[in-house]
């Protein structure tokens, strides 16, 4: 989605380079999971009968490698626990990375290697704004269920069967930045927002939520993702004397951004909004680390963020297997800041919806599994709450409906297994979490992001 993904389009020999560099990290990404002998059972004391696969499509390598270690930690920490709960059907769960680095045309062979050497592959989770387009419809000819972090205006009313995303999309993350902005008494807007077609989605909704508003847009400055300085779009943006800037630039190119414009400001920052995609660790710890500082940053940047229940049951089990997986997944700085980032938290709460509706369903095929993910998402009449898949396993083991409410509280599909839901205003702090500043920034579906703010 915008939520959290985005491409760049470097050459070949960049892209080679990259892969030769890096390629043994993301090898070491591919592997099983085991439980925490603390959470009530370790997977070495399950009989397992067969395991099944969830694979990460993601970018590992690129532009926005920072994307795919955030949905690994997701995954590991989900099928730890539902490893120490007995599996899928008796079956133990493994966790693989699918490397797209972050490009559609090297996303294809990706993936379709991931089906030549993948058996028993019952879910992927990641697809990014990078590849979605690419890659959703060799999943949906392959009947396997995908979970998306994609935010692109096409897949809003087209309906693909094994498709769903688990946050809204990008045009609905255009008006919560604006509402943030309203809320700070902000009149003028300056726009930066990198060249990648995920990034680019949130320019023309912010454009129109913006003019809605009552405000203006004083700059609209589109960065190369594969640059490593910004002085012409910095000096632009300080020129123009913005109240704030609204911006998704994941990594090198967004500490980059921000540092220059401080420079450039007489060392002051410019109030900035950023998109879910940037409350992220590997941002959060180059920033900071640059001339801006800590402090200067946390008070001077909010981003919006798909409501997390950090007072909710889920919550604890959550953090603490998130916590646990410091160490086993590369090119994540801190996992603190894993703890409320969009695609962390919402992954894992699909991850568990999706392996509860194997249980309820009797299956890991995708064809037969799907109809329940929303029927477990919606719940219903006598069904029962659970907050982890070791709660719904027990209720559904007792003949029980269950209604599955997560990290990210409770999901909302539409026609096109998009689910809706509120967003927040967050801060980072000085250890690289974020606290909300800011609530009921409202439900946003499509006809709302018309009519809002």
């Amino acid at each position: 989605m915008g939520f959290t993904d985005r491409a760049r389009r470097d050459g070949p020999v960049a892209r080679g380079k990259r892969r030769l560099a890096l390629v043994a990290s993301v090898l070491a990404l591919t592997t099983s999971v085991v439980a925490l002998p603390a959470m009530g059972g370790s997977a070495g004391a399950t009989s397992f009968k067969g395991s099944i696969t969830i694979a990460t499509v993601a970018p590992f390598t690129g532009a926005d490698a920072a994307l795919g270690p955030k949905y690994q930690a997701a995954c590991l920490g989900a099928t730890q626990a539902i490893n120490a709960s007995g599996g899928i059907l008796g079956q133990k769960v493994n966790c693989k990375v699918v490397d797209t680095r972050g490009d559609p045309a090297d996303a294809v062979p990706a993936v379709r290697q991931m089906y030549a050497t993948t058996s028993n592959l019952a879910l992927v989770i990641g697809c990014t704004s990078d590849e979605a387009a690419t890659v959703v419809p060799i999943f949906g000819a392959h009947k396997t269920v995908s979970f998306c972090m994609t935010g692109q205006s096409e897949f809003d009313a087209v309906h693909f069967p094994y498709f769903f995303r688990l946050v809204p999309p990008d045009a609905s993350d255009s008006v919560a930045m604006t509402q943030i902005a309203k809320r700070h008494g902000y009149k003028k807007i300056a726009l930066a927002f990198g060249n990648d077609a995920g990034s680019q989605t949130f320019v023309q909704p912010a454009l129109a939520a913006i003019k809605r508003a009552g405000m203006t847009v004083v700059s609209n400055q589109t960065l190369d993702m594969s640059a490593t300085t910004f002085q012409t779009e910095a000096q632009a943006i300080v020129s123009a004397h913005p109240d704030a800037i609204m911006m998704e630039a994941l990594g090198a190119a967004g500490v980059a951004l921000l540092s220059e414009i401080y420079q450039l400001n007489g060392n002051k920052m410019i109030p900035t909004i950023g998109t879910s995609a940037m409350i992220d660790p590997v941002f959060f710890s180059g920033v900071t680390s640059g001339p801006i500082g800590v402090q200067n940053f946390i008070s001077n940047f909010d981003a919006d963020n798909p409501t997390v229940a950090v007072g909710g049951p889920a919550y604890p089990l959550y953090k603490k297997l998130i916590l646990a997986q410091q160490g086993k997944v590369p090119g994540v700085p801190s996992f603190q800041g894993l703890l409320s980032a969009n695609g962390t938290v919402h992954l894992y709460d699909g991850i568990n919806l999706a392996a509860l509706a194997m249980v309820m369903s009797g299956s890991t095929q995708g064809s037969k599994y799907k109809a329940d993910i929303l029927k477990i998402a919606a719940g219903g009449p006598g069904a029962i709450t659970v907050s982890s898949y070791a709660q719904g396993l027990k209720a559904l083991k007792a003949g029980k409906k269950i209604h599955y409410i997560g990290v990210g509280g409770s999901y909302k599909f539409d026609a096109f297994q998009t689910a809706f839901g509120p967003f927040e205003d967050d801060q980072y702090t000085a250890n690289g979490t974020t606290v909300m500043v800011g609530s009921s920034l409202g439900y946003c579906n499509l006809t709302l992001c018309q009519a809002k703010p």
